[in-house]
């Protein structure tokens, strides 16, 4: 029996352009792993919203969720997430209600409370920035609109399409206000521990604490996002790890974030206090051979009380990031 049998295991992509690629390459290699994924069965593959990120092109994400669901047959896709305070509740609502008729039954809307960007980008966007205060007052109305909907014969706007498509809301975060909100909505909650793991333990022990069952959602449902480099051996996927520490390092250096190649030797590349920084930006990471990352889950698992996992697969050569989810279908995390 497979591990994705045993619990359901998921992509998060940011569309990483490899150094050297473009973004038509990118995004078709991305059609192509999000095809690979589905055949083995991966449950869900969701797409983060970025701006302004030079080396990311996941920006316009519902765009990006239409085409992957049209080449995919089984695989929910989704948003991981939707930064609402870019965007109004109706405008959002409409395109996912309208990919909701187009695949129905397939699709997903994390959202997140963060810009997803840098201030200037923000103002660019039209956000005000007083609307991430609001951000539990736009979910509610978010799920006004993507249900039933009985007040828009009262004179308020609706959603059409939308309306009465009930797209699934997942609850996205990376701190203790977004556990606590999914909890009192009742809503099922991502973690994302692929960039901030000091907070996962508290953040999802608070979620089943408080969780409040709703007509959504009866039981907590909690979701932990991980970084993965998995490899036919531990040496080979340290090896393919320091793309995504090169990665990390160019973001807290304000850097382009394209996938670099992998190296041979980090220490040319950073300093000791950049490599605590990456370390720590990267503690959830899960790296190694098919043992040792089977051994790796499993403790995690005794550590985070989860329904399921996703995972980044950020390595630079694309046939060894297809043959990673070959590997991981195929690992046992059984106790």
């Amino acid at each position: 029996m497979s591990v994705l049998e045993k619990m359901p295991f998921s992509l998060l992509e940011l569309a990483s352009v490899p150094t050297g690629s473009d973004i038509p390459a990118t995004l078709l290699e991305l059609r192509r792993y999000a095809q690979h994924a589905d055949t083995l069965g991966f449950t869900r593959l969701w797409l983060a919203e970025h701006h302004n990120m030079e080396g990311i092109a996941s920006s316009a994400t519902s765009v990006l969720i239409s085409d992957l669901a049209a080449h995919t047959e089984l695989m929910r896709i989704g948003s991981g997430g939707i930064m609402l305070p870019n965007h109004p509740p109706l405008v959002v609502a409409e395109q996912f209600g309208t990919l909701a008729s187009l695949y129905p039954d397939r699709i997903d809307l994390g959202l997140g409370r963060a810009p997803g960007t840098d201030p200037l980008t923000s103002r660019a966007l039209y956000r005000d920035e007083r609307r991430a205060d609001n951000f539990p007052e736009e979910v509610a109305e978010l799920q006004r609109l993507l249900g039933k909907d009985i007040d828009a014969s009262l004179g308020k706007a609706h959603a059409y399409p939308g309306r009465d498509t009930n797209v699934p809301i997942w609850i996205l975060g990376s701190s203790l206000f977004s556990a606590q909100l999914a909890a009192k909505r009742g809503l099922p909650y991502a973690f994302a521990g692929h960039f901030a793991p000091a907070l996962a333990e508290e953040a999802l022990s608070l979620y089943r604490r408080l969780f409040k069952p709703s007509a959504t959602l009866q039981r907590p449902y909690a979701i932990l996002c991980l970084p993965l480099i998995l490899a036919d051996t531990d040496e080979e996927a340290r090896y393919l790890s320091t793309s995504s520490q090169q990665r990390v390092l160019a973001l807290m250096y304000g850097k382009p974030l394209y996938l670099p190649p992998p190296v041979t030797d980090m220490d040319l590349h950073w300093d000791f206090a950049s490599k605590r920084q990456v370390e720590n930006f990267l503690a959830l990471a899960v790296v190694g051979s098919p043992t040792t990352v089977s051994f790796k889950l499993q403790t995690i698992l005794k550590q985070f009380e989860v329904d399921e996992l996703m995972f980044t697969n950020d390595i630079y050569d694309r046939s060894k990031r297809l043959h990673a989810l070959s590997l991981l279908n195929g690992l046992d995390v059984s106790n």
